[in-house]
């Protein structure tokens, strides 16, 4: 077989063709069944991870969204607007520990250095 005819797994037109949804749950649903489980409780577990995965991707999204809300009004200068996203952005933070997505130093370094310069303002 000539090598030119044949599709590399990253080549454009193979990651054309993929399906671009973020919905992780029809993209397991659409999938074929889970090669690796055979026992039936291995197989809710696996559909249990793609949902919780999907879930975790959603939370953890929102947090970054927050810190660059937070990051865009320290750059434009709004002390106020600031003060207030860096309080929302430590609640979101701190949730975001208590599920289980960050490890606790993570969060405290994060509000550390988003305080840090809030204070050079």
């Amino acid at each position: 077989m000539n090598r030119e005819n044949q599709l590399d797994c990253c080549s454009p037109q193979v990651l054309i063709s993929l399906p671009q949804t973020r919905n992780i749950r029809a993209q397991f649903l659409s999938a074929p069944e889970n090669p690796l489980a055979n026992i039936a409780s291995a197989k809710k577990r696996a559909r249990q991870a793609v949902v919780r995965r999907g879930h975790n991707m959603s939370l953890r999204a929102r947090m970054r969204t927050y810190v660059k809300r937070t990051l865009a009004a320290i750059e434009a200068g709004d002390k106020d607007a600031a003060t207030t996203a860096f309080k929302e952005t430590g609640s979101v933070i701190d949730s975001s520990v208590s599920k289980g997505l960050i490890h606790a130093n993570n969060a405290a370094r994060q509000k550390s250095r988003l305080n840090a310069r809030l204070k050079q303002m």
